[in-house]
């Protein structure tokens, strides 16, 4: 009889279990509790996940196919003060590192950006001065030298260095996404090998989910033959060549998710019209359910927010078919506690 009872119980108790494990409402709340319980974002994307997890769902989405891509700077990480990431590095290399002598068109660059706060215009000749900046740099060395300037602290803040300068909320999503199955790249028009150095330890990714804009890289031994011409050689290093290849932004994210993910992102998250085309190619045409998300930087208080790109961002987001995401409303915090504007 007491055996019966208890195998009575213990079915009772699986199928209660089933139940609970059926209904990931609970768990996505907690999950994402540094976004506010009104969030719009919020509810769309913990409901889109519950559909495309569930097996019985006509929106299932095959583990595999579970692909969701950020932006970097802005949708992941500060990017309102002053600038990129990859900017302030190449401020620090130009005009405070004692061992580098600056070109008079990076110097200018650097001064210029001093004066006026803006960044110039994201072409091949910005690429080129930026990356000019490394030549000779070995792979590790510009690890090492990435992540020394990472340990610095946050222009803007208290109690914030850059390494930590993520938005809390974002990183709840990319572990929210992890735990149900999806995985998660970044793309960025940020320097790969940057990129690289913030992300993958941050954000628990690894390097061949990371996507930037590249730079030219050459052996040590190769002179001035091309890559065609010259093979690697026992004890051959790797250096940074002094140039730049791609600058990963706007339909160039389209091509660099074909050539390296080869799927088709179902989830997109970006913050400028520069991501536009990576959050278009997640929605538009996809066989699957798919949602884009655009951040609108409109915290004035805990952020150096912007209400003119904002609104901007939440016009396009109408236009375009995108899930606008409120900083300012949408979350609870940006930076976690004990981190203030200091400006």
């Amino acid at each position: 009889m007491k055996r019966r009872i208890f195998s009575v119980l213990l079915i009772v108790c699986v199928a209660a279990a089933l139940v609970v494990g059926c209904d990931n409402s609970n768990s996505s709340k907690k999950a994402l509790d540094l976004w506010t319980e009104e969030a719009p974002a919020k509810s769309a994307l913990s409901e889109y996940v519950n559909a495309v997890t569930n097996k019985n769902s006509p929106d299932f989405i095959p583990v595999q196919d579970r692909i969701a891509i950020f932006d970097f700077d802005g949708t992941l990480f500060c990017e309102t003060h002053p600038t990129y990431f990859d900017f302030q590095l190449f401020i620090h290399r130009v005009l405070d590192d004692p061992s580098y002598t600056p070109t008079a068109e990076q110097k200018k660059m650097a001064d210029d950006f001093i004066a006026t706060g803006k960044v110039p215009p994201l072409g091949k000749e910005y690429e080129k001065s930026l990356a000019s900046a490394y030549k000779g740099f070995g792979l590790d060395e510009y690890c090492a030298y990435v992540k020394s300037f990472m340990q610095t602290e946050q222009p803007g803040y208290k109690n914030l260095i850059r390494q930590n300068a993520y938005y809390k909320p974002m990183v709840q999503i990319v572990e929210f996404l992890k735990q149900n199955g999806f995985t998660v790249y970044v793309s960025s028009g940020t320097n790969r090998l940057v990129l690289r150095a913030l992300v993958c330890d941050a954000l628990d990714l690894p390097p061949h989910q990371v996507i930037g804009s590249d730079n030219v890289l050459v052996a040590a031994g190769q002179g001035g033959k091309d890559g065609l011409e010259y093979m690697f050689a026992d004890g051959d290093q790797i250096f940074l060549g002094g140039d730049s290849v791609i600058k990963n932004l706007q339909l160039n994210k389209v091509f660099s998710i074909i050539k390296e993910i080869g799927k088709r992102p179902v989830l997109a998250f970006g913050n400028s019209f520069t991501d536009a085309s990576m959050l278009n190619y997640a929605i538009y045409g996809n066989k699957y359910k798919a949602l884009a998300f655009m951040l609108c930087c409109d915290d004035l208080e805990r952020e150096y927010g912007n209400l003119k790109k904002a609104q901007t961002a939440r016009d396009n987001s109408e236009k375009y078919g995108w899930i606008p995401v409120s900083m300012r409303d949408d979350w609870t915090t940006i930076y976690g506690a004990g981190v203030e504007k200091t400006e």
